[in-house]
């Protein structure tokens, strides 16, 4: 029995045992995620789905989360400027274990789905088996001082020219040109 599952952006096909490297998911090792997108359903029946197929499901085992091969991006800019430029990526990754396909249940099965990380890689990357999922709370200080509060302005308005004195100076400018 396979499937094709959507995850990350991209679509895999999928049979039971089978390893992949996906898109990061927010998952630690260890832990099982299920993937609710399911395009096809294969094997003795085939179903399709419009676009998913209904409550049908892919269990999957979180393996590692690890990080994928540096690729290089070389810029170059000829002509008159001759400037380079020259940037490095390197892809976060989970690789997974499917342990199981669903055609149906898969609502009721009770596994968490399988969700993209979005974040950062110091939020899900470099673990390992002592550390624990949960992050601890810091304490919360009590705050030592009372806020002061909001002092009034310290200068006062300053007065306004008087009209006489601004027409003074417009009439002496204009006698110079």
């Amino acid at each position: 029995m396979f499937a094709v599952i959507k995850t990350g952006g991209k679509q895999y096909k999928v049979s039971n045992g089978q390893i992949l490297r996906l898109e990061k998911l927010a998952s630690f090792p260890g832990k099982k995620v299920q993937f609710n997108e399911v395009l096809l359903v294969g094997g003795d029946k085939m179903v399709v789905g419009t676009p998913f197929v209904k409550d049908a499901g892919v269990q999957a085992e979180v393996i590692d989360q690890i990080r994928g091969p540096k690729t290089i991006s070389f810029v170059k800019r000829r002509r008159k400027s001759s400037s380079q430029r020259k940037k490095g990526h390197r892809q976060s990754l989970t690789v997974v274990k499917i342990t199981n396909i669903l055609t149906e249940g898969a609502q009721k099965s009770g596994i968490a789905e399988a969700i993209g990380a979005g974040g950062s890689i110091e939020d899900f990357g470099n673990f390992t088996a002592s550390k624990s999922p949960a992050k601890a709370e810091a304490p919360k200080k009590s705050p030592a001082k009372a806020e002061a509060p909001k002092k009034s302005p310290a200068k006062a308005e300053t007065p306004k020219k008087s009209p006489a004195k601004a027409d003074g100076a417009k009439s002496k400018s204009s006698k110079k040109s």
